[in-house]
């Protein structure tokens, strides 16, 4: 048997458990590897009988006598009893629908495994596992328990992987990527043994450090995935910032002049401090590539604005990308009122990429387009393209950026970069999902943002909050009101648009509302915005379409349904569409049935405004799979490690990564740079030695 085995050649899979094994992702030995334990039970203590007490699960070894099948008139319910000797005692056994044991010979000794529980003639053992002895897969030993395999479950699987093991050789077989002495310097075994140890521990393991994922062997998988991605994040930003500048900037009197001219206000000292990091960036000696980071309301976009301004007054071109179409049509609004005197700026979505507007774009006669993913399609062509501005970085992937930057006017002319994202991002998280990224933070907001007071509340009250809500509404406030879904689902309890939005404007009777959500088409959805905007509409029913980018200062009420539905940088992102003006304004998050998990988000969101908590707390109680969002498209993913529990070792990776780059032509990194390379390449070719 080798690596490269179908699983269903292996002794004791046949057609159905290799079709269940290939529903989950395993159908050659390698992948079947790669199925780890979720767990461990330390079963490797085996009790005498007479040491048995009632709630607690044992590991008995001994003969089985008595064993009778017992007939019930449930129907599909079949009951086997019999007695476990061993030279302590005796103790009943019962086991449920496991017909065939009532046939188990009486003169071997069998191992098991199970609860003891107090029946109504005295101790018994419940449903234990049941093996030969010598033979033994469930039982006296360190137990790997398995994620279930669609209806294989944990003690199906451990049989699988007892055969598998028992005919590979896998420290032999398993090659190594790493070379050896990064694994020696760092005390770690080899993949090989690494794999072995995790499937079949030793008798000597640490239960606890196995089941926290932090034995020797979890941590050689967990370095190489951190490693495989620091290295794939630091070779596409050698790419994107090694090159000498070829576009260059005159930075002069005249030049801040004309930029200060375009402010409507003074800029906080964290704008100013930021837009000196992103200046410093576009007069240093390679192409920018900085991550600006911020709370919601914290004036990223003018610091981007002001940077375009600087590229626009050089003479190249801007780019502004937003991940959806209305976040880009109110980009689009707010960029050209307060650029649109000066510069001549264009709109590029799927629905609004006019041949007109395309080819006064290519000519340069367009200086700053705002657009979607439109921006990166063929047929899309610049002059001369200068900066790109990439808003809510985290949900495009990392070849999108770079096709963004191949739009500039040579394939060596590469166009600085300021990508930013509303959704303040832990440092573990950064460094997962960006690499050693500069990273540019605001962290004031401007004055004038007034605080908004928040309330959790449940649906109960809904009707008195929507009382409170009439009554300001008549008082000339505007509000949103979002939804998690636009119509019912049979899968999903929560409110919907289309039932409950019907529901609110029933309360709001005579109230100008409108409906606002993703399918709603372009041109409706403009004209439902500039009415809002406009106050024609005061009440905007919405799902989070409005989620990040809408800027109505007037707005003042945020009313969230089945606030228990939504992540809780996504509430926190609702709740920064209002206090966005000089007025009081306020956010009411609606609540159903609660599990303990949400009532501890609701509870974090209640109590804080600060965007950086949000975000730790967030990471906190959903993990980094989530947060990531459409994460770093093509990037190696993390099956094992987690940049939160194992943040001491995404940091040895990432210094690692550094030492490796500039040696990333020595034949014993050629098997790491195999597996890491073609994530680069797929876009970049002739990148890291070949």
């Amino acid at each position: 048997m080798d690596l490269a085995t179908p699983l269903r050649q292996v002794r004791g899979i046949g057609p159905v458990k290799a079709r269940a094994l290939a529903d989950a992702g395993c159908r050659t030995v390698s992948d079947l590897l790669f199925h780890l334990p979720h767990r461990y039970e330390d079963r490797r203590e085996v009790a005498a009988v007479a040491s048995l007490a009632a709630d607690g699960s044992y590991t008995v070894r001994g003969r089985l006598t008595g064993m009778r099948r017992i007939h019930t008139r449930r129907r599909g319910l079949s009951v086997v009893r019999g007695m476990l000797q061993d030279v302590t005692g005796t103790v009943p056994v019962v086991w449920f629908n496991r017909p065939y044991l009532s046939q188990q010979p009486s003169d071997e000794e069998w191992l098991l495994y199970g609860p003891v529980r107090q029946g109504t003639a005295g101790l018994e053992m419940l449903n234990p596992s049941c093996e030969r002895a010598a033979e033994a897969v469930h039982g006296a030993r360190i137990v790997p328990v398995y994620p279930a395999a669609g209806p294989l479950g944990p003690a199906a699987l451990r049989r699988i992987f007892d055969e598998v093991l028992a005919s590979a050789d896998l420290p032999r077989q398993v090659p190594e990527i790493l070379p050896s002495a990064l694994l020696a310097d760092r005390g770690l075994p080899p993949l090989g043994e690494a794999l072995e140890s995790l499937h079949r521990p030793s008798l000597e393991s640490d239960v606890d450090a196995l089941n926290r994922r932090r034995s020797p062997a979890h941590l050689r998988l967990v370095f190489g995935e951190l490693l495989e991605l620091q290295l794939a994040l630091a070779l596409l930003r050698a790419r994107e910032t090694a090159a000498p500048r070829t576009l260059h900037y005159r930075i002069d009197d005249p030049l801040r002049r004309a930029v200060k001219e375009l402010l409507p206000f003074r800029l906080t000292g964290a704008q100013k401090r930021v837009l000196r990091e992103v200046v410093d960036d576009l007069r240093g000696p390679h192409p920018m590539l900085r991550l600006l980071q911020g709370d919601v309301g914290s004036g990223k976009t003018i610091v981007a604005a002001l940077a375009l301004a600087v590229a626009m007054e050089n003479g190249y071109q801007g780019a502004f990308m937003a991940p959806t179409e209305l976040l880009a049509e109110q980009h689009f609004a707010g960029l050209q009122r307060l650029l649109g005197h000066r510069y001549r700026l264009g709109l590029f979505t799927g629905s609004s990429r006019e041949p007109g507007r395309l080819r006064a774009l290519a000519a340069g006669e367009i200086q700053l387009a705002v657009g979607t993913h439109a921006l990166i399609q063929e047929g899309t062509a610049f002059r001369r393209l200068g900066l790109a501005v990439v808003d809510e970085q985290h949900r495009f992937g990392v070849l999108q950026r770079g096709l963004l930057r191949e739009k500039g006017e040579r394939p060596d002319m590469l166009p600085d970069m300021l990508i930013m994202t509303a959704t303040p991002i832990p440092r573990s998280l950064a460094l997962a999902a960006y690499g050693d990224l500069p990273v540019s933070t605001l962290d004031e907001l401007p004055p004038g943002r007034t605080p908004v007071r928040t309330e959790v509340v449940p649906a109960a009250r809904r009707r008195q909050v929507y009382k409170l809500l009439r009554e300001d509404l008549e008082a000339g406030a505007r509000a949103y009101v979002v939804f998690p879904l636009i119509e019912e689902s049979g899968q999903v309890a929560a409110a919907s648009v289309a039932e409950m939005g019907e529901k609110v404007r029933g309360f709001l009777s005579g109230i100008p509302c409108a409906v606002l959500h993703g399918r709603t088409p372009a041109a409706e959805r403009e004209r439902t915005m500039r009415a809002f905007a406009s106050g024609e509409i005061r009440v905007l029913i919405a799902t989070t379409v409005i989620e990040v980018g809408v800027d109505v200062p007037e707005a003042t009420w945020m009313v969230i349904e089945s606030a228990e539905r939504f992540g809780l940088s996504q509430l926190h992102q609702l709740r920064g569409r209002v206090g966005r003006g000089d007025k009081p304004s306020q956010c009411v998050a609606i609540h159903g049935e609660l599990t303990e998990t949400a009532e501890r988000r609701l509870a974090v969101f209640r109590e804080t405004t600060d965007g950086f908590r949000i975000a730790e707390a967030d990471l906190a109680s959903r993990g980094p799979g989530d947060l990531l969002g459409t994460r770093q498209a093509g990037l190696p993913r993390l099956r094992l490690a987690d940049p939160v529990e194992h943040w001491d070792w995404l940091e040895i990776a990432r210094d690692v990564a550094r030492d490796l780059l500039p040696r990333l032509d020595e034949p014993e990194l050629a098997p790491l740079l195999r597996r890491v390379a073609p994530v680069v390449l797929d876009s970049h070719e002739g990148l890291g030695g070949g």
